[in-house]
Formats: structure tokens, sequence, C-alpha cells
């Protein structure tokens, strides 16, 4: 699709949401959003707005895509902790709605349907080094939700309809709308708020890591890659430089904050995801592909752009204690489904 196309991206307004469409803007393609609203108030800052539909993924039909050239699907449940909430709903949400959307997408004639995956598949390795071609060992209802997705949407591939899975690294970076649960953003945070570098953990699991601006760039290549080539692929994305465990991760936040003081609990436990992922088959099929943001200097703008907006708390920022707010008080129903538009955010930054 190497012609402008008209876009829709589920979930954008979540963390990933702004770096994509800012990404794909650049790309002169054409952008609409389609979100719930689950959590839209959690934003730092405004995103610049784009043309949306409210509709959550489960209830999309193909006349909302008519029209469209393709889906970059971000739209769910976003990660473990939000999945062992709701196993069943994250079922639902993230494998069953994600095929049901691809089925209405083709029928409504869009070419090509990106799917956010997560290298979370992987879940518990035997092997050393893990690639596409390792099983899946997921450990949690979100990881296997995932790839229960993966598989179906490879069945729906076609001439007329070109699926791309993207198995997504661990993401890492600022975005307007900020998550602190995920790993570094988390002890950078802990760092600036707190001057406190904590682990969970004894740190001795892997992670590959992956800057959201590299994610973005990666769906934007994707998206114009030729689809002999690409349909009914599944890709890591990453690159094999960032495969830390998070003890590494942990030191490095450390070493660009040193105030900070660094706690690793000598009686915390092994984390049982643990992953190192090789990265082979995304540069040879988006061979312009390259990573441009690595850890270190992740964190320093994290810093940075921590220090810009005047983070004060994470509120608003772990999705999980954010869902479970909105479900008290009301405006969310049991199935996930927001009854009341999200209330004006209390921002974590600024007064």
């Amino acid at each position: 699709m190497s012609a402008p196309a008209r876009v829709l991206v589920t979930g954008h307004l979540g963390y990933l949401g702004p770096p994509v469409v800012a990404a794909l803007h650049r790309a002169g393609h054409e952008v609409a959003g389609l979100d719930s609203g689950l959590f839209e108030d959690c934003a730092l800052e405004p995103d610049p707005p784009v043309p949306t539909i409210r509709r959550d993924i489960r209830d999309v039909t193909p006349a909302d895509l008519r029209g469209v050239h393709a889906v970059v699907h971000l739209a769910g449940l976003s990660n473990d902790p939000l999945g062992l909430l709701a196993p069943d709903l994250t079922h639902e949400i993230n494998a069953a709605a994600t095929l049901r959307l691809a089925t209405a997408a083709r029928e409504a004639g869009v070419r090509r349907f990106l799917f956010s995956s997560s290298c979370s598949v992987y879940g518990t390795t035997a092997e050393a080094w893990v690639d596409e071609a390792t099983p899946p060992r997921p450990v949690t209802p979100y990881a296997a939700a995932k790839a229960a997705a993966e598989r179906g949407l490879a069945g729906l591939a076609g001439p007329a309809f070109c699926v791309l899975s993207l198995r997504n690294a661990t993401a890492f970076g600022y975005s307007p709308r900020l998550r602190t649960d995920l790993v570094v953003n988390d002890l950078v945070a802990g760092a600036v708020l707190r001057n406190e570098i904590r682990l969970l953990s004894d740190g001795s699991a892997w992670r590959p890591l992956v800057h959201v601006s590299d994610l973005a760039r990666a769906f934007a290549l994707a998206l114009d890659a030729p689809a002999e080539h690409v349909n009914g692929a599944v890709l890591n994305v990453g690159a094999d430089a960032q495969n830390y465990t998070v003890r590494t991760i942990a030191r490095t936040v450390a070493e660009a904050l040193p105030e900070a003081r660094l706690s690793i609990p000598g009686d915390a436990g092994r984390d049982v995801r643990s992953y190192r992922v090789r990265f082979d088959r995304l540069h040879r099929l988006l061979p312009e592909f390259a990573c441009r943001v690595d850890l270190r200097a992740g964190i320093a703008d994290l810093v940075a752009q921590y220090r810009r907006v005047g983070l004060r708390s994470t509120d608003g920022c772990v999705r999980l204690e954010h869902l479970k707010r909105r479900l008290a008080a009301g405006e969310v129903a049991a199935d996930l489904r927001p009854r009341l538009p999200a209330p004006a955010a209390a921002a974590a930054a600024g007064a």
C-alpha cells in the first residue's frame, strides 16, 4: 500500500495510539480512530485530534469500516495484570473480538489488517533464544489471547486481504498517554518521583525492549510493505541487541539517575515470564526498519519528558488501577463497556 491510504487505528486513545497515529500521518496516510473511551482520560497532555468512532471493538460492524483501506488494530486489554482481572473477558476482547473485527474488515473491503500482538506469547522458554518458529508457550490469559488471535487471523488472510501480526517487544518510552505499568517506564518513574528503583522480582527474567517511536515506525513500514512479502506473516518487532534482564534494566536506570536508590529484594521470587527474542525475520521482510532508540537514550528521554510535563504521580498511568477506579465508580459495566464518558482527567502532570 505505497499510495496514501485511509487508515483506521483502533485503540488510538491508548499508550501506543499517539505515536502510531503520528507515524502514519508522517507517511502521508489519512487517519481515523476507533476507541471505546475506557482510558480516554489517561493523558498527560493533549494529543492531536483525529476523527473518531466511539465504539467498543466487540460492537464494530462492516458499516463502520466502509471506505477504509487498512486497519491498525491496537485496541484490547493491554497487559498481564489486566488479563488476570477478567480472564474470560480478556479472551472475548483480545481474541474473539479481534477475529470478528478482522472478518468485518474483510467483508467491508479493507485490504490490509495489522494486528498488535506481543512477544509475551513466548511465555516461559527452554530455549536460549526464540523466534517466530518457536512454538508459543503463553503463561497468562493476556498472552494466550494474543496467541489465539494470531492463529485465527492467519486463517483469514487471502489475496484481497493482507493480514500481518506484529509481535511487539516490551514497549518503553514517552507517550502523551503514558503507561507506567511497563518495566522501563515504571523504574524511571520510581527514580524520578521517589528516588527509588525497586524490583518486585529477583530481576533474572529476560525481556526484549522496543521504543514506542520505533514500534510506531514498524507499523507504518508494515502498512507499506508489498503484500506478497508479508501476507499471513508473524513478525517479532524489536532488536537482538535490546534483550536485557530486568536487573540490567534497573541498573541502567540507576546509572542515569545515581541519586536514586536501587532496591532488589533478596527474598523476591523469579518471574517465570522470560524470553530472549531474535528479530531476523523483521529485517528480511521490512529491510528499512532499524531500532533508532536504545535503552540508555530512551531512559534519558523519559527523564527529560517526565520533568518537562511536571510528572507528580502515576495516577492514570497504571491501567489496572485506573480501570478498577472506574468500575468502582459505576462508570464502566462489568463487561468493561463504558457506561459514562470518562471524567476530565485529574492529570498526573501539572497544576
